[in-house]
């Protein structure tokens, strides 16, 4: 589809014209956009031109909805009235200023997102790897008492290469987020995954490995004597917060020194130092600190679930929608792998999913409102958001379609809410962290797999009839909500 310039100006005109757009940028569907004042948007006027396809706010970004392929023409005609863009480096700009409306938890939380989000494509495949070695080997699921492999002994070989690319992203997660987290700390990524290689050395004790199942105690654990001092030999690998506290200092210290060492000096001093201190550091006062609190959290969750998971999954599933709203949701997203990494599975994950289907589906039946109105605009919108919901991509759904008209929204987290008590009283864990939608199903826990299908059944069924039924009910206040958002 070609795009008029002239609706592109109309665009910028409703969104209080080229003075009010601090910097802007866009991802697969949308304009993202950092305004200086939000109170200058006509989004009546906005969303009653043709290309677009819905507005909404969401930390403290204003995005258009255009629609796949279109929106990098819209994107460039954008750039050439407003003069903002620029590039590659557009992104960032867009943060920044987004960031400088930002209170300090919410500068917090979406440090976190900046760490996490760039990791999370080699999470998800690898949970989705899992998923696939686990069709392969779980016995009795295809055929009684057989897997695939003993049915099929040459497919044997092909699920363990499956296996070992599947789990090193979660073994060797303080690799991952050490190179992350010092991009966004500032120091350089190299050093960080220096810093998450020597915290997961081969040669350290495997915390895994550490209960003697033979003896029935804890096996005895290497030392390394410092000064008189006895300190454990111990790996981190699949731990979040020793290497995030880690990187930071050693973010912090790379930067001091190299304010302070010549450049003739800088090759042979500032990275060898830095990593020397605060690795040697890390193994002495950081790692053994940030593992206890590390366990404090995991067990405080899993002491949770396991002595009230009904109210846990309850309350979780009512407030993750939410928190998706603030952003504080992108901090779940480490206790996630940390539970995973701590205990081998996530109570929290797969009610993240249900949400994801929730919306989806509430989406859905705001799309059966709408065509009831005639809306044939929204009516698309909600479509092709209910479907990207479904595949684990909720804000179009969410800021486009459920919150605008609001009782889809709570239709969602109702069913959200239920469905995460059924799970949080049987104990329902994932055991990585997959495509947060229907295909989240295979990197479900071996064993939950039939109780989280009939939840993903109930997130799929509920939220639609729940819209309908509501719509009934504020059928003239929707309308009316409609005509003006």
């Amino acid at each position: 589809m070609a795009v008029n310039r002239d609706e592109v100006k109309e665009i910028i005109e409703a969104l209080g014209g080229e003075e009010n757009v601090d910097a802007a940028t866009h991802c697969v569907t949308r304009l993202r956009l950092a305004l200086n004042d939000d109170s200058k948007v006509d989004k009546k006027k906005l969303d009653s031109i043709d290309l677009v396809k819905g507005s909404f706010a969401a930390n403290n970004q204003f995005q258009v909805v255009i629609g796949q392929g279109t929106v990098d023409e819209a994107f460039k005609i954008f750039e050439e009235e407003t003069g903002k863009g620029g590039g590659s480096g557009s992104k960032e700009e867009v943060k920044q200023a987004a960031a400088q409306k930002m209170n300090p938890l919410q500068r917090f939380i979406k440090m976190l997102g900046d760490i996490f989000i760039p990791i999370l494509p080699a999470i998800v495949t690898a949970g989705l790897l899992l998923g696939i070695n686990n069709l392969l080997t779980v016995e009795g699921l295809f055929w009684e008492s057989e897997s695939v492999i003993s049915m099929f002994p040459g497919v044997e070989g092909i699920a363990s290469m499956i296996n070992f690319i599947a789990v090193a992203p979660f073994i060797f997660l303080p690799v991952l987020i050490g190179w992350s987290a010092m991009r966004v700390f500032g120091g350089s990524p190299l050093l960080g995954i220096a810093l998450g290689v020597a915290l997961c050395h081969p040669d350290l004790a495997s915390q895994s490995g550490l209960f003697d199942t033979e003896a029935g105690e804890l096996a005895d654990i290497p030392t390394w004597n410092v000064f008189g001092f006895e300190i454990e030999q111990l790996n981190y690998q699949g731990q979040v917060l020793p290497v995030l506290v880690a990187a930071w200092l050693l973010a912090k210290v790379e930067i001091f020194l190299n304010k302070r060492v010549h450049d003739m000096f800088k090759l042979l001093v500032v990275a060898p130092v830095s990593l020397l201190v605060v690795g040697i550091l890390t193994y002495t006062i950081i790692g053994p600190i940030t593992l206890y609190g590390s366990g404090l959290i995991s067990d405080s969750i899993v002491w949770l679930f396991e002595t009230a998971g009904v109210i846990g999954g309850f309350v979780y599933g009512l407030f993750y929608a939410p928190l998706v709203i603030t952003g504080l949701h992108h901090m779940f997203l480490a206790m996630d792998l940390q539970l995973i990494g701590t205990t081998g599975g996530t109570y929290l994950w797969p009610i993240l999913a249900i949400s994801n289907i929730a919306q989806g589906s509430a989406a859905f039946g705001a799309w059966m409102v709408y065509r009831r109105q005639q809306k044939k605009k929204e009516e698309g919108l909600a479509m092709t958001s209910g479907i990207s919901g479904w595949l684990g991509v909720t804000e179009p759904a969410m800021f486009g379609v459920n919150l605008p008209l609001k009782y889809p929204f709570v239709a969602a987290i109702i069913t959200t809410s239920v469905v995460g008590a059924i799970f949080g009283l049987n104990g329902l864990t994932a055991a990585s962290v997959g495509v947060g939608g229907v295909p989240g199903v295979i990197s479900i826990t071996e064993g939950f797999w039939l109780l989280f299908a009939l939840g993903m059944l109930i997130a799929i069924v509920v939220p639609f009839v729940l819209t309908l039924i509501f719509s009934r009910f504020v059928k003239e206040e929707a309308k009316e909500m409609v005509d003006v958002d």
